[in-house]
């Protein structure tokens, strides 16, 4: 699950315009199979893929529209492609 869904990540930010961002729920609803809301079991999964993403250097985190150290970020997120 967790490289499913850094290729999520990867792959929602692809069909977006620079520097736009996503959600990490937006990752999560893509990968979950179900039609609940058990999609949210999946957040912090989401987050930690996020995180390793920043990591490699192929995404960074933001929150009010600046990057974040992902240890620093507290609250809601966004993810966007590093440019």
């Amino acid at each position: 699950m967790a490289r499913r869904l850094e290729r999520t990540i990867v792959e929602l930010l692809a069909h977006r315009r620079p520097g736009a961002t996503i959600c990490p729920s937006d990752a999560a609803r893509a990968v979950y199979e179900g039609d609940d809301d058990g999609w949210r079991a999946l957040m912090e999964p989401a987050r930690a893929a996020a995180r390793r993403l920043v990591a490699a250097g192929e995404v960074e985190i933001t929150q009010a529209g600046r990057p974040v150290e992902p240890a620093e970020a507290r609250g809601p997120i966004r993810i966007r492609r590093v440019h």
